[in-house]
């Protein structure tokens, strides 16, 4: 079974996708900024499914740590572009050091990575690439929906540019997921439906059946379907004004 490099591996969506793929036998290369965490997970993947774990300490902000891990995805089989946080404030009342840190590790990471993993995918004949974005890449809602919406735009492209070649490539649009995300970025979640949340591994489950069945774009759950396509067929006055209202709330991943 081929290596799946996941970012943002320690929690979370990442990390479920890491029991759910070393589940499946993929020998594993797990990315994340938490030295601590790195080691206990890998341990644990490693007893719990007999796979070869491997870790790589990266800060996706800067720039030589992403490069160190483009040329570690040229080996891969499959990659999970996972990795992400959120901000709490209005863009301009943030730091813009912290806006161009989200921008970095939430788009430019993924391109870059993408475009060593994707390049040596092309010239095997196969491979996987799934990209984590969110249903707010289809709002106005800030820095984080715009970053989303092109990981969105950018994953269709390169699925239409890997089109027969035997590497695929699928976005995840999850709504609001129960993991740290929201907790570890310091952004309210009580006011949140209980309706509108879902479970990490339904979530990875259900994306993992779409890559299964070829699907580019995976939007998991009905109720977060039918925001996805009510946001992708209105005006986009409407859109904008949505956005404006959902900029206070929890990025929805």
């Amino acid at each position: 079974m081929t290596a799946a490099m996941i970012t943002g591996a320690t929690s979370g969506i990442g990390l479920e996708f890491a029991h759910q793929l070393g589940a499946r036998g993929h020998h594993l290369v797990l990315v994340s900024n938490e030295d601590d965490r790195l080691a206990a997970v890998s341990a644990e993947l490693a007893a719990k499914y007999g796979v070869e774990v491997e870790t790589v300490l990266a800060d996706l902000s800067v720039r030589a740590d992403v490069e160190r891990i483009a040329d570690r995805a040229r080996t891969v089989g499959v990659l999970v572009n996972n990795a992400g946080f959120g901000l709490q404030q209005w863009f301009l009342d943030n730091e813009r050091a912290a806006e161009e840190a989200l921008l970095d590790v939430l788009c430019r990471a993924v391109l870059v990575v993408s475009h060593a993993a994707g390049r040596a995918m092309r010239d095997r004949g196969s491979g996987t690439i799934i990209n984590v974005a969110s249903v707010a890449g289809w709002v106005a809602g800030g820095t984080y929906s715009a970053a989303k919406s092109w990981v969105i735009a950018f994953s269709e492209g390169l699925a239409g540019e890997l089109a027969s070649s035997g590497v695929t490539v699928t976005v995840l649009c999850p709504g609001l997921v129960r993991t740290e995300f929201h907790q570890r970025s310091g952004i309210s979640v009580d006011k949140a439906s209980e309706r509108l949340w879902l479970d990490a591994p339904r979530v990875v489950r259900d994306c993992l059946a779409d890559v299964g069945r070829g699907k580019v774009i995976s939007v998991p759950g009905p109720i977060y379907k039918g925001l996805a396509w009510i946001s992708r067929i209105a005006p986009r006055r409407f859109v904008r004004s949505g956005g404006k209202l959902t900029s206070h709330r929890p990025p929805l991943r």
